[in-house]
């Protein structure tokens, strides 16, 4: 149980619910998202939120079997905000009226218009007289519950923003956590602030927490770690480290699609600076005659998956009296294997990592991270004294430079993209670009070309650059280099990488699950 005050986000179904949580974690809230249906009378006593929000969905509250809260959420005595749905889902529930679309429906920016009267929840709104929204609505309110005021309108929304302030309720029909609401973080703030949140989330307390959850989970018993060099595996690893000690053995798995002296380096980097005990699995020679001659994407996303799990398995088995396994999973993850309708999610892309374990091996799960978003973990990796350089490196698959060398893999073809990757990130690098970039690699590419270099032709491979800018990586929109800058790094990986003869750069942006070449 955390010791928190903490916000309960209902989920309706929105596709931005995780943006609310966001938004909140950005003003030291701790909130936690749950869809509607696991929120029942006994959840909410369990879970003595201070405050709820309902998020938005793409139901009907007019169809028969919408989702809808338990009544006994607007008998808790706490502050609610209704969002879009949520809005239309408070006025039906507490005895308004919401009718079908009919020329009101609104799907895009917006501006709202604030009524005479001001209230708490809008504190810092209004500063020109109105403000831009992002609606996304068929429904709309026809007519408001008892006990309920408007405080905004906007063209189709004469109820944009509403709010009994004798129980705290409030509700808007538009998004406040997206971008196109640029003054949404401060209605957030507000609501937090008039709900009693202190703002007492933060790396440094959550640090401790964990730490002593850690304890109570383990014992004196032994853990693994599957330590692939990633962010999200270091930071639990060093948490583990400082919470049991001795008793956490790292596992690191090299499968010879790394990059270029990236296995020293994450060796050395807890073996001798962090004192970890880590196990330097060397399987270069499995992996990757396993993959000789395999040239699909998903069949080799699988059989690495595979081997991974196999090798993990056998120096696993070696590590006498271990019962539990950590994993580095985060909230993100938690959130996207509850699927909203209770159906399957569509499967994108293989997952490379451990996702198998815990069954096969009989151990128990650790997961010390499961709470935090991408950036959260940044932060606690700063508080736990991991170098900067190594928490904020741009993400690196697990599948490694596998899915960076489209056609068929070979020893060759993996050195010639070691190089030329650490070319074109030194060059980054030397720019000063690397903090704006999310992503940037080099793919090579499974053609040769003809090239005259000097005097002599030339048949080698052509390699393509990526940069991608990205908040979350869900989407991602290519970075703009100049033409100086893609000019001299492309001379310098000509000059400097054997094997290569033509560099092109990637200008397609990316929607999600394809950041990566393959």
């Amino acid at each position: 149980m955390s010791t928190h005050d903490r916000l309960l986000i209902i989920d309706f179904g929105s596709q931005v619910t995780q943006l609310i949580a966001r938004r909140l974690r950005e003003l030291n809230v701790y909130c936690e998202i749950h869809p509607y249906q696991n929120v029942t009378d006994a959840f909410l006593r369990d879970f003595a939120p201070r405050a709820v929000i309902f998020s938005g969905g793409p139901a009907s509250v007019l169809d028969e079997g919408s989702p809808r809260p338990p009544e006994s959420v607007f008998t808790l005595g706490v502050p609610i905000l209704g969002i879009c749905y949520g809005q239309q889902v408070m006025m039906q529930m507490l005895g308004g009226r919401v009718e079908r679309g009919d020329g009101t429906a609104e799907f895009g920016r917006a501006y709202v218009t604030p009524s005479d009267d001001r209230i708490n929840l809008l504190n810092g709104w209004f500063t020109t007289n109105r403000e831009q929204v992002w609606m996304s609505h068929g429904d709309h309110v026809a007519e408001i519950a008892p006990g309920f005021e408007v405080y905004g309108t906007s063209p189709n929304a004469p109820f944009a923003i509403t709010a009994d302030l004798s129980r705290n309720f409030f509700a808007v029909q538009f998004h406040p956590e997206v971008h196109h609401t640029p003054n949404g973080k401060t209605l957030y703030e507000n609501f937090v602030r008039l709900a009693g949140f202190t703002g007492d989330w933060t790396m440094g307390a959550y640090r401790e927490e964990a730490i002593r959850k850690i304890r109570e989970q383990v014992g004196d018993a032994r853990v693994i770690c599957a330590l692939s060099g990633g962010v999200d595996s270091s930071v639990a690893a060093a948490l583990l480290h400082e919470a049991v000690g001795d008793q956490l053995t790292c596992v690191f798995v090299d499968h010879g699609l790394l990059r270029l002296n990236e296995a020293d380096e994450v060796v050395a980097m807890f073996r001798d600076h962090m004192n970890l005990h880590v196990i330097h699995a060397q399987e270069q020679d499995l992996f990757l005659g396993e993959l000789e001659g395999v040239s699909d994407p998903e069949t080799k996303r699988k059989t690495i998956g595979r081997l991974f799990i196999d090798v993990f398995q056998k120096y696993a088995d070696q590590i006498e009296g271990a019962r539990f396994l950590a994993q580095g999973t985060l909230y993100p993850d938690v959130i996207e294997s509850v699927s909203f309708s209770g159906g399957p999610s569509v499967t994108i892309k293989s997952h490379h990592n451990v996702g198998g374990l815990p069954e096969k091996m009989g151990l128990e799960l650790v997961e010390p991270l499961r709470e935090l978003f991408k950036d959260e973990v940044r932060a606690l990796g700063h508080e736990l004294g991991l170098p900067a350089s190594f928490i904020g490196r741009h993400p690196f698959p697990g599948p490694g430079l596998a899915i960076r060398c489209p056609g068929e893999i070979t020893r060759e073809k993996l050195e010639i993209l070691r190089k030329a990757d650490a070319v074109y990130i030194d060059q980054i690098r030397k720019h000063g670009l690397y903090d704006e970039i999310w992503q940037a690699f080099v793919a090579i590419l499974p053609v040769r070309t003809v090239g005259v270099m000097g005097d002599g032709r030339t048949y080698d491979y052509a390699c393509a650059l990526r940069a991608v800018t990205s908040v979350d990586g869900m989407t991602a929109d290519y970075y703009p280099f100049t033409h100086d800058f893609l000019g001299e790094t492309a001379t310098r990986i000509i000059n400097e990488v054997k094997g290569i003869n033509r560099v092109t750069y990637d200008i397609t942006s990316k929607p999600p699950g394809t950041i990566e070449w393959e």
